[in-house]
């Protein structure tokens, strides 16, 4: 009789160790799955606060300058709902597709790039004459296009 209850105990007690493992790893994903989203979360809305628009003209010929410098000029404004930031390593530019390195970037209208002030885009970059070019300017995520003709 007493050998019946004491592999009863041995059973109960190892069914407890195993439910509580089971119980701490499924606590630890969830707690590292709540972490991750967090921190996504936090991703995610500044991408959907941060819009920007181009808002050179491709037609006055002030996007390209051709006698002086050969570099691309171009302005782009913050539209989104948060400020960002002027700096060549948070934006992305590519001109004719290939990804451009040595942009210059100036606030315009302030001291930091706020919503509603404009940044000029000076990208050194020589370009075929009379031919067809695009721009595209990316920030976290947002992009737009320029396409001009020099």
């Amino acid at each position: 009789m007493a050998s019946v209850s004491s592999s009863h105990l041995i059973l109960f007690i190892a069914s407890l160790i195993i439910a509580a493992s089971v119980a701490g790893t499924f606590t630890q994903g969830v707690q590292r799955l709540s972490s991750a989203l967090g921190e996504r979360s936090v991703d995610v809305s500044g991408d959907i606060r941060t819009d920007i628009s181009i808002i050179s003209d491709p037609g006055s010929g002030a996007v390209y300058n051709a006698s002086g410098n050969e570099n691309v000029t171009v302005l782009v404004k913050n539209t989104g709902s948060r400020s960002l930031e002027a700096e060549s390593d948070q934006i992305e530019v590519l001109v004719d597709g290939r990804y451009q390195t040595n942009v210059g970037i100036t606030v315009l209208d302030g001291s930091a790039w706020r919503v509603g002030n404009v940044a000029k885009l000076e990208i050194s970059q020589s370009l075929d004459a009379d031919s067809d070019h695009r721009v595209v300017v990316i920030v976290n995520g947002d992009k737009e296009v320029l396409q001009f003709r020099t």
